[in-house]
């Protein structure tokens, strides 16, 4: 397959690194839930679709397995999702490898095979958090790779899994024409698309719908046939507008705090007109439509991920406004500075606190999407 598209300098956004209480490290409780809610379905997809003679001789080098997380922050989710995977593809090998342990010819499977993990996340993440955090247990080498995962990343057909979760959510870029006062999706006066107008709405689903083949394609050159996918997306139901989902209407109010900030004169008016989050939430049906599109991966399965632990972090005031600063902290301080991370986050809690549907269990509408993709032969 010829490649369209090499490397990609996308906006980068990370999460919270370093030290102190709003890093990403203390909290992703919520992404911990869905790394650990997926953990049988990934154990099923591996057991029922991965198949350890076809795909290791596909690959460049034999009795290796390369793995990659991608959007990995700074831990501890992505050691879950990555012990998680290799344990049980350990575990299918060794029972393929017993199956053939008659072959005098099959010398392949008297190899012990060796595991490649490589976590990928911006140039800008804080990998040296990241590495220290490696478990000293692991049995698998590791190694970073910094970059966006909107182009490509490693060699043709290196990779036999892949695993991406809560990170495809994030846009390469804001789209440029919500930014720009002489288009009719000009966004002044909000951050996002939530409530905001057709057009803007549009402007958005494009930029998705964009960056999502591209990771697709660049996936489906570093994919092995036969090769697995897996991925954790945050979306919005069918039948609901994002204005109705929680992930929606929380950016709104932040953004409506920014433009309470603007009017007392603490930011600038202009800054906020200009600013908008770099994140869209798509539908199960919108997915689908441009997953379909790629011609290079197959549709394994495709299912709302049940979360047990969803209604028990994020009702919860202050646990709410953690997860959601050390996720957008640093993006907002490149953009207003780190003087009013404080009092910006201040206000939210304060709006969230007043608003019942925020802290009604029942109202955690958001979804999280298992998407399971094989690479075809094509």
């Amino acid at each position: 397959m010829e490649s369209k598209r090499n490397y990609v300098a996308a906006d980068s956004h990370p999460m919270n690194g370093g030290e102190g209480p709003y890093i990403y490290v203390q909290n992703s409780k919520y992404q911990t839930g869905a790394v650990e809610a997926s953990k049988e379905m990934i154990e099923e997809a591996i057991t029922k679709h991965f198949d350890a003679n076809k795909t290791l001789n596909s690959a460049s080098s034999l009795n290796q397995i390369f793995l990659a997380d991608l959007g990995c922050s700074t831990g501890p989710n992505t050691f879950l999702a990555v012990q998680n995977i290799f344990e049980v593809i350990q575990l299918k090998y060794q029972l393929e490898k017993r199956r053939h342990l008659d072959h005098s010819d099959d010398h392949v499977h008297q190899i012990p095979v060796t595991f490649q993990v490589f976590f990928n996340d911006h140039f800008s993440n804080d990998f040296n958090t990241l590495f220290k955090s490696l478990p000293p247990t692991r049995k698998y080498l590791a190694a970073g790779v910094p970059g966006s995962f909107h182009g490509r990343l490693f060699p043709n057909s290196s990779l036999h899994f892949v695993h991406c979760s809560y990170s495809l959510h994030w846009l390469s870029k804001v789209p440029s024409q919500v930014m720009d006062s002489t288009s009719p999706a000009w966004n002044k006066g909000r951050i996002h698309y939530t409530n905001a107008g057709k057009e803007v709405v549009k402007a958005y689903s494009d930029q998705y719908a964009e960056d999502m083949l591209s990771f697709l394609h660049a996936r489906a050159e570093e994919l092995v046939v036969g090769g697995l996918m897996v991925l954790l997306i945050p979306a919005v139901p069918d039948i609901l507008l994002p204005s109705d989902t929680t992930n929606g209407t929380e950016k709104d109010l932040l953004g409506s705090c920014l433009v309470d900030m603007a009017k007392m004169g603490l930011v600038s008016e202009k800054r906020v007109d200009s600013f908008n989050l770099p994140m869209y939430y798509s539908s199960p049906s919108e997915l689908k439509a441009i997953i379909e599109r790629n011609e290079h991966f197959s549709i394994e399965r495709m299912e709302k991920l049940n979360n047990p632990k969803k209604h028990l972090s994020l009702p919860n005031l202050q646990m709410r406004v953690l997860y959601l600063r050390a996720a957008l902290e640093g993006l907002l301080q490149k953009r207003f500075g780190a003087e009013i991370m404080d009092e910006l986050f201040n206000r939210f809690s304060k709006k969230v606190a007043e608003s019942t549907f925020f802290l009604n269990p029942q109202n955690q509408n958001s979804i999280v999407l298992f998407v399971l993709l094989r690479r075809n032969p094509n």
